[in-house]
């Protein structure tokens, strides 16, 4: 029986080491990749070790390299603001909904999934945003659409509220006269903090990756999120590459390793800060998907 465990336990590794080696060689296959020369590119195809050590991709993304800090401030400042007011905005909608006392909580709930299935759609919405709302070119036009509300995070975050919050213990604290808003602050909040880093962490990563509000609402530099830039370039590359193949221009340069210095450029703040939330992340999907 033991023998029959040990051998369980070692095909179960060798699964999960091969799962990870799938994860991981891609990324491991982009680095080298933008750290190799075109022209070997072109030649050995991607290798997992670069056989000519080239940095002439980042240094082209990084001659705007004022372009580039601007960018990831307003990124990274698009995502603190619009993790935090769909943190608290989510918090607010689903925990009213967790309470089975809610006045019409059937309608409400029926009224979130109603928006996974339909939408305004694009034209609506850009009319609404731009010419009622106003907020073309300002920082609120990467916020508001499209991000802030998302059906998904509400129901996991009321099923997780309903399903491992002790009706008893909110009731205790309602007969000692706590208010709905002290229960909410001081007892719900810091009963949940593995399904609040889980959502915290999916609308970061939905913020952080954005690019379509930028290229709908932004017209003028200094509002480009990193994402929008890092677009940008690579459209040019593209006009650059036509231009050059027509004979209009003389100037070539390595795109395919600038793509993919462009792509580790777009996810490495992200592959910084996940290690440090996965635990809660993990937790946070299997409480708050289980019932939903």
């Amino acid at each position: 029986m033991v023998t029959t465990d040990r051998f369980y336990q070692t095909l179960l590794h060798i699964v999960m080491l091969i799962l990870c080696a799938i994860c991981v060689l891609p990324f491991l296959l982009l680095i080298s990749s933008s750290l190799s020369s075109e022209q070997s590119l072109v030649i050995r195809g991607y290798t997992f070790w670069p056989s000519h050590l080239d940095l002439s991709a980042y240094k082209y993304l990084f001659i705007g390299s004022k372009a580039i800090l601007r960018g990831y401030i307003i990124s990274t400042l698009v995502t603190v603001l619009g993790t935090l007011l769909s943190l608290v905005l989510t918090t607010l909608f689903a925990y009213p909904l967790s309470r089975k006392n809610l006045p019409g909580r059937n309608f409400f709930a029926f009224f979130v999934f109603f928006t996974m299935l339909f939408n305004g759609g694009l034209v609506p919405s850009y009319i609404m945003w731009t010419q009622m709302l106003h907020i073309k070119n300002t920082i609120w036009a990467l916020i508001l659409p499209n991000l802030l509300l998302n059906a998904f995070n509400i129901i996991m975050m009321r099923t997780y509220f309903s399903s491992n919050l002790p009706e008893e213990v909110i009731e205790s604290a309602r007969m000692d006269g706590a208010k709905e808003f002290t229960i909410l602050t001081r007892i719900v909040i810091p009963m949940s903090t593995p399904i609040m880093i889980t959502v915290c962490l999916l609308v970061g990563l939905t913020y952080w990756n954005d690019w379509l509000n930028g290229l709908y609402y932004i017209s003028k530099d200094q509002y480009y999120s990193i994402q929008v830039l890092l677009t940008k370039m690579l459209k040019n590359i593209e006009m650059v590459k036509k231009a050059s193949s027509a004979g209009a221009s003389s100037m070539t340069l390595p795109s395919t390793s600038i793509r993919m210095a462009v792509a580790v450029m777009g996810v490495l703040p992200i592959l910084v800060v996940y290690p440090f939330f996965q635990k809660y992340f993990v937790k946070g999907i299997i409480i708050g998907a289980v019932k939903g």
